[in-house]
């Protein structure tokens, strides 16, 4: 059997906010396998946006045990963290996070400006990343050009450029309407059949957590049912 991609064992995660304490991960055991399509849902409080936060390597746990490809990044430092964010994971957020200067192309290829790529290899693999995405036409335009369905699929690109292990998306269709919350799933299923891409994605909407291959669902810090699709 593969190892697997992640592995979680008793995750905690605990907030002191003034005399109270969250409990917002209560011992989360999960495991994701390469190249799966996972939806982590629940309501307002469940603790998901919790595991997104630690599974992105932008949290440390209080208690419990995380690794990715191997490695125990439960314990490592900010520094350390930051390095695995860059080389293993690709986010994808609800808000674009694009910066509003720069075109679809040059927003895709920051990551690869920090990984300290050099320029042509940078816009080649931006330009494919878009054209993957289906933007191979818009490479030029700015943001406030794009749709919201566009920009969104910049972020994607953006999120798949480096080639992580994990592409992690955090409410990905939350500002976009039905239609185009349907088209983005689309892009996103494509990358997963085409590309292979292991993709974790957070929603708290039950038509979009359809589209992947499995569901976790969290409630009150601990994982109510991990369903596991059937394929038509």
């Amino acid at each position: 059997m593969s190892q697997a991609l992640i592995r979680i064992t008793g995750l905690s995660r605990e907030y002191v906010m003034g005399a109270e304490t969250v409990r917002a991960l209560r011992g989360v055991d999960l495991e994701i396998q390469p190249n799966e399509y996972v939806a982590i849902m629940g309501p307002s409080g469940s603790g998901k946006s919790t595991m997104m936060n630690l599974i992105g390597c932008l949290d440390t746990p209080t208690a419990g045990q995380y690794w990715l490809n191997g490695v125990e990044v439960s314990k490592m430092s900010d520094d350390e963290l930051a390095r695995v964010r860059n080389r293993e994971i690709g986010f994808v957020f609800q808000t674009f996070n694009l910066l509003p200067r720069g075109t679809a192309l040059h927003n895709v290829e920051l990551p690869l400006i920090y990984a300290g790529i050099g320029s042509r290899e940078r816009r080649e693999r931006a330009a494919r990343a878009l054209e993957a995405c289906g933007l191979g036409d818009r490479m030029t335009h700015r943001p406030n050009e794009l749709s919201g369905g566009q920009r969104q699929r910049v972020a994607i690109a953006r999120a798949l450029v480096t080639e992580p292990s994990i592409i992690l998306a955090d409410e990905p269709t939350g500002n976009l309407d039905s239609q185009t919350s349907e088209e983005i799933m689309k892009v996103v299923g494509d990358l997963h059949a085409n590309h292979g891409q292991t993709i974790v994605m957070v929603t708290h909407e039950h038509d979009i957590a359809e589209h992947a291959e499995r569901v976790v669902t969290l409630h009150d810090g601990l994982i109510s049912s991990d369903r596991q699709k059937v394929a038509a």
